[in-house]
This record gives C-alpha cells, sequence and structure tokens, in this order.
C-alpha cells in the first residue's frame, strides 16, 4: 500500500517495453466436445428396398440401399438384357431395380456377362506330347 511501490508498479520500463515488442505469440483454446457425443442427434435414415431374389434365394442379401443393387440381381438384369435386349432396355432397368440411368448403362455397356460352353465329348481329342526338334 506504500506509495513507492504503487509507483514503481505503474511505471513503464522503456528496455522491457522494447523487448516486448519483438515478441510475437500466437493462442489458440483447444477444441471443445460437442456434448451429449451426438447421440442424440437425428440421423438421415438411408432408404431400402428389397431385393428381388433369384434361385440362390438362400445366399442373397434380403434388403439393398436405393440406388445399388446385390451381386444376384447384377447377374440376373444382365443376363435378362443379354437374352432380351429389347424387352429389358436400359430405362426399364433402371425403373425396376431403383437405378439411375447412366448407371445402368455404363453397368450394360462395361459388364458383359460371358457365355460357357461345352463341347461334345466325342469331339475331344487327346492332347499328345510332342518331342521338340532338333536342329542340326
Amino acid at each position: 500500500d506504500s506509495p513507492e511501490i504503487k509507483e514503481e508498479v505503474l511505471r513503464k520500463d522503456e528496455r522491457f517495453l522494447t523487448l516486448l515488442k519483438d515478441v510475437y505469440v500466437e493462442s489458440r483454446d483447444p477444441p471443445v466436445p460437442v456434448k451429449g457425443g451426438g447421440e442424440h442427434l437425428p440421423c438421415k435414415q438411408e432408404e431400402k428396398r428389397l431385393t428381388k431374389l433369384g434361385h440362390l434365394e438362400a445366399l442373397d442379401v434380403k434388403k439393398v440401399s436405393k440406388g445399388k443393387i446385390s451381386i444376384v440381381e447384377a447377374l440376373t438384369l444382365l443376363n435378362n438384357h443379354k437374352l432380351q435386349p429389347q424387352i429389358w432396355t436400359a430405362e426399364k432397368i433402371a425403373a425396376e431395380y431403383s437405378l439411375e440411368l447412366k448407371e445402368v448403362n455404363s453397368l450394360l455397356e462395361f459388364f458383359i456377362p460371358f457365355a460357357v460352353q461345352e463341347f461334345p465329348k466325342e469331339t475331344k481329342k487327346a492332347i499328345r506330347s510332342q518331342k521338340p526338334k532338333q536342329l542340326t
């Protein structure tokens, strides 16, 4: 409470002020956690549809998100389009399976199912091993 101490506290030291001007400090507050952990926030539920089950019914998934298809559905629609392209057009497939038309067009263009062909047994010939010819 003495006047000398008050005067000393209020007096500015020029040397320290010039040193203080050269100091740069950057500070940031730590991130504040969200209260409740987000467990009560409403979330957008993904819209799902029932799949069109084929002959592998037990192995296929039962529900998929809209805009997606299961493996069995993909194989089925590719085969249907291959066998009857006039009936199973890209537009019909997109509507039937809730897909985007451009995605169906890409699917039909780049994923072509192959056909397995077996040769009749009577035409099979055994491959005989041949000795390589020696060069003379």
